[in-house]
């Protein structure tokens, strides 16, 4: 299995095979709280007029996610996992645009498979690829805004390829590094309206989850099919 470690949107468009396109904060993390809160289906947008364009369309859609880390104007959810704890959001489609994940899925046309990525579900996402077994795994970091390398992206790609390479991890000195770095902005008082602490926690909560969200394609857009992973077993 030949894996490969990759940066922003560049990496997307040199991505080849399986390709995880990974988003910590906190865009493929909240897809998975969303999934896990019984959401049908949620469909992933780079472009921001067409997540309007989509709500125009079809009225009951809901739209969620950020531009500069904020909830834009007219969309009904930020990309907060904390701030969507209490919304019932059963059976709703939900139309989400962020400024790094979604782009990467978008960017990602070279790909025989695509995959989010997080924490929350990353013995899922190792489990899911070691049961394929693809020639080509391309691990795709899409860091802040798609401009800079981020510690929790970085660290999550490490984390699935050392996995995938019987190599240890060490969780608590990521999570650690990551406080120290990239992670230091969910504490910062001015930003707790849209950036709220918990979503440090909840973000980094390893292996919440026992599903990967795979990109399917249905009419002209995309969407994230839930797919449930059984661990490994030694036969």
């Amino acid at each position: 299995m030949n894996i490969q470690i990759l940066q922003l949107l560049e990496g997307a468009r040199a991505a080849t095979g399986l390709t995880v396109v990974i988003d910590v904060f906190r865009a493929f993390s909240t897809a998975c709280y969303v999934t896990e809160k019984g959401a049908e289906k949620i469909i992933p947008v780079g472009d921001i007029e067409k997540a309007y364009s989509l709500k125009e369309k079809h009225p009951d859609f809901i739209l969620m996610g950020e531009r500069n880390e904020k909830k834009p104007p007219r969309f009904d959810y930020g990309n907060s996992p904390t701030q969507l704890q209490n919304t019932d959001l059963k059976g709703k489609t939900i139309v989400h645009t962020t400024s790094s994940g979604t782009q990467g899925i978008a960017g990602a046309k070279g790909a025989s498979e695509i995959i989010t990525g997080s924490f929350v579900n990353a013995g899922a996402i190792i489990n899911y690829i070691k049961s394929k077994n693809p020639k080509n795994v391309s691990l795709v970091c899409m860091g802040y805004a798609c401009e800079f390398p981020t510690d929790e992206d970085t660290l999550c790609a490490e984390y699935i390829r050392n996995a995938l390479l019987g190599q240890p991890n060490n969780f608590d000195n990521m999570k650690k590094t990551i406080w120290e770095g990239s992670g230091k902005r969910f504490f910062e008082p001015e930003k707790q309206e849209w950036a709220p602490k918990e979503d440090f926690n909840l973000c980094l909560e390893l292996n919440k989850f026992n599903f990967v969200l795979k990109v399917e394609h249905e009419n002209n857009y995309s969407y994230l099919n839930k797919i449930t992973v059984l661990p490994q077993t030694n036969h």
